[in-house]
């Protein structure tokens, strides 16, 4: 399941309204795919049966969660893949299949990042290699900007979906995760609290948004310093080299 909280796309506005469906439809329909594709991987294929195992966010997108996403502009969640762990390939337990499905979704977002990312530093780089090495005729308006606004909300969000979803609490994939490498009379315990625990966090979500975004920057902003700091390292070396 995917369930977005994010803070990163900026105040309202047609235009980033349009930029940001685009890039959560992407992001939520890799994220649900990569479950269906992992659990499909693992022997089960009820994902692929009913014609999830796709990148067409119309196959994802709920109407509930796109609705509250266009409300609210920081929470949506898209539909969860169906699963039957008893399907799963008796080569590895099914803990280690479910936990297998439930982090693919997060790690797509995470490998889609660090491509907007890239891309966003290749965008530059053949605007430079066009502009002799200047920025100063850069226009945040054309064509080369919308696109460099989109790398860059897509890396963001990308990573805020990822962050998001690891928490390990129900009834995100983290939880899941989480319980799979609890030993298994805590994890049976802890199942007994789930309902509440999940109230408490959706409670959470809606009405304590500062909580929530604190606790993501602790791991979001040490992600993105993972990725952006080798790929802007190497780039600097690549344009002094050019220009």
């Amino acid at each position: 399941m995917s369930l977005l909280l994010t803070t990163f796309l900026g105040d309202f506005d047609i235009r980033g309204l349009l930029m940001s469906i685009l890039v959560l439809s992407l992001s939520l329909s890799l994220h649900e795919f990569s479950h269906a594709w992992m659990a499909y991987k693992m022997g089960d294929s009820t994902a692929a049966d009913l014609g999830r195992l796709t990148l067409n966010p119309l196959k994802h997108l709920d109407p509930i969660g796109s609705l509250v996403f266009l409300l609210t502009r920081r929470i949506g969640w898209a539909k969860p893949v169906p699963i039957n762990p008893a399907r799963f390939s008796r080569k590895r337990s099914m803990r280690f299949g479910i936990m297998m499905v439930s982090l693919a979704g997060p790690l797509s977002n995470i490998l889609l990042a660090l491509v907007s990312y890239l891309s966003f530093l290749i965008v530059q780089t053949i605007y430079l290699l066009a502009h002799q090495g200047s920025m100063v005729t850069f226009n945040t308006m054309s064509f080369v900007g919308v696109i460099l606004e989109l790398l860059f909300l897509m890396f963001w969000a990308n990573l805020g979906l990822a962050v998001f979803n690891l928490l390990p609490v129900p009834p995100l994939d983290g939880y899941k995760v989480f319980g799979a490498v609890l030993p298994p009379n805590i994890y049976y315990k802890v199942m007994q609290y789930e309902r509440y625990i999940g109230m408490a966090f959706l409670i959470l979500v809606f009405f304590g948004r500062g909580i929530i975004s604190k606790v993501m920057g602790w791991i979001l902003y040490p992600l993105a310093w993972i990725i952006q700091t080798p790929l802007d390292a190497l780039f600097k070396v690549i344009w002094e080299a050019l220009f």
